[in-house]
């Protein structure tokens, strides 16, 4: 009964304790942003997304979804899904989905069907997205394990699915069908611009063989889709964090025989086109104590020291510190598909505390970038949508069924950042060294900013972040930027808001006593209050002499403002 009043309590309520009396205003934050000092370009690493349930691509709300995507950002949006090889009749399950791509026939040979992976790929490319192809899982014909091919979740990790393959030959032979068939449907051109990665996580469990059997998978595979098309862009091991010594060592291990042994299938030089892993961090749902109420508790550290452990392992590598790094998965916590009623952490996930934590870490991976001096391109989120859920239900999601979530709205802000990074400092921020040795635990937020300045706008992103969901005053913050033009004499400002009661449908949606079959009229009011919306009207300001101008809002715990101006 207890474990159903938190539940209850973390779906219904954000924070946990809303009702709580708000405390008094924080002191005032100053931030400073220079858009004359230049950073480096600005690469738009939060374009990517990626899911478990490559089926759910075709279903109504993952068509929905994709179009969204794309919209959200002017530069191409990545999608990366498992399950592309996978054996099955093509039903989304939670961690599973199936393609049927390969078997065998009676006579041994193989039998590709693509009927199924054309559904998905013509979905990408009705929407106008760009797949990262993720080569795996083990066809059922192909799988050398002997426990049941699939098992249903939680445990979908443990059957063959995870397996090697039996034959190399035959594993690195589908991988060629399967890239000549995209370059005959979708085109050469195109094709060369996807991202195709070997497995996922093979220092784990979703890769059952041996860590030497993996680097002979990645040498069929590579070899396999270079035969289709010598320019392919190829790369892994999407391997786990790196969080310890042993995950360490296998992506060092992996950059190591890519650099100095030779393919063992075709005895040429191993291409390696970019690095993938995945840095996640930890979520907690902390029980009430006699000085504070029961909430959640971000681990923003965990995925930050995560980052720096793989940015410290490719720039000591002689041959790739400059190689392209893709987080191909890149998140708060490490399972999407655990609902807030499995782990009451993950109510986290409805509200404005996801977009929040998600800003400090896109500014904090970039400074990390920036220290190790390596080339990250890409933080992926692992998050979609769940087709036949609850609303709200607490999976790692953009939408709930149709109605766009808060989280989605920091990347429609991310959207709008373009040009180059300038500087940003803020009176109450937290450093990322500090952030690496205790995240955002103490008495003070992280009050912080990112910005970009192109030929005649800049943006600015501004948060006020902490790792405990409690109520916190709210922080009177003075922006002052310069470096405008001498030719510009005004600019035309417009503030969008994620908070409570801004671009916010789940906390609409509890006003409406949480219905799980709104109305279409309710419906209605979900979809619009999903968008990104602006705090106030958009506004026209003078600049001041020296090119600077000055402007002041009120940023509540857990908010973010987005601040966008153009000239």
């Amino acid at each position: 009964m207890r474990k159903l009043a938190i539940v209850l309590l973390c779906l219904t309520v954000s924070p946990a304790f809303a009702q709580t009396p708000a405390p008094p205003p924080a002191a005032p934050v100053a931030i400073q942003v220079d858009l004359a000092k230049s950073l480096g370009p600005y690469k738009p690493i939060s374009s990517w997304f990626g899911y478990d349930e490559s089926n759910f691509t075709t279903m109504k709300y993952g068509r929905r979804l994709l179009g969204e995507l794309h919209d959200l950002s002017p530069v191409p949006v990545h999608i990366r899904a498992h399950h592309l090889f996978t054996s099955g009749d093509g039903t989304a399950k939670l961690k599973w989905s199936s393609s049927n791509v390969f078997t065998l026939g009676p006579d041994g040979k193989p039998v590709y069907d693509f009927t199924i992976l054309d559904g998905i790929f013509d979905e990408y490319k009705t929407a106008g997205v760009r797949p990262m192809v993720e080569l795996g899982f083990m066809p059922k014909d192909l799988a050398s394990g002997t426990m049941p091919y699939e098992f249903p979740y939680p445990k979908t990790v443990s059957g063959s699915v995870q397996s090697p393959p039996k034959d190399y030959a035959m594993w690195g032979e589908l991988c060629r069908r399967v890239v000549e068939h995209f370059v005959q449907r979708y085109g050469k051109a195109e094709v060369a611009t996807w991202y195709f990665e070997v497995w996922n996580e093979p220092d784990i469990s979703y890769w059952q063989g041996t860590p030497a059997e993996y680097l002979k998978l990645y040498d069929y595979s590579v070899a396999g889709v270079r035969k289709a098309l010598p320019n392919a862009i190829v790369g892994g091991p999407g391997s786990t964090g790196p969080g310890s010594q042993r995950s360490i060592a296998f992506l060092q291990n992996f950059l190591n025989h890519c650099a100095n042994d030779k393919n063992i299938q075709t005895g040429e030089p191993i291409p390696l086109d970019f690095v993938s892993f995945h840095p996640k961090g930890n979520a907690r749902f902390i029980p009430a104590t006699s000085d504070e109420p029961s909430h959640v508790r971000m681990g923003i550290s965990n995925e930050l020291n995560a980052a720096a452990n793989g940015f410290r392992t490719v720039a000591a590598s002689t041959k790739y510190r400059n190689i392209p790094i893709i987080l191909s998965e890149s998140d708060p916590e490490g399972c999407g598909a655990c609902s807030a009623r499995e782990n009451p952490a993950n109510g986290y996930r409805n509200g404005p505390l996801y977009p929040s934590y998600t800003a400090v870490a896109m500014k904090d991976l970039y400074d990390l970038q920036d220290q190790y001096k390596v080339n990250l391109i890409a933080m992926l989120s692992w998050a979609f949508e769940f087709e036949g859920k609850q609303y709200f239900e607490g999976f790692r999601t953009l939408s709930t069924n149709g109605v766009d979530k808060p989280v989605l709205n920091v990347f429609r802000m991310a959207g709008l950042f373009s040009g180059n990074r300038v500087a940003a400092t803020s009176t109450s921020s937290i450093p990322v060294d500090d952030i690496l040795k205790s995240g955002v635990r103490g008495p003070n937020p992280d009050i912080d900013a990112f910005a970009t300045k192109a030929d005649r706008e800049a943006a600015v992103m501004l948060w006020n972040y902490h790792d405990d969901d409690i109520p916190g005053p709210v922080a009177p913050v003075t922006i002052t930027l310069t470096g405008i033009p001498a030719t510009v004499h005004k600019v035309l400002l417009e503030h969008y808001r994620i908070d409570e009661t801004h671009s916010n449908a789940f906390t609409v949606w509890k006003a409406m006593g949480s219905p799980q079959s709104p109305t279409p009229e309710q419906y209605a009011q979900l979809k619009a209050a999903g968008q990104l919306q602006l705090l106030t009207s958009p506004e026209w300001l003078d600049v001041q002499p020296g090119g600077k101008i000055t402007l002041q809002t009120e940023l509540p715990r857990q908010a973010t403002s987005l601040l966008h101006l153009k000239w």
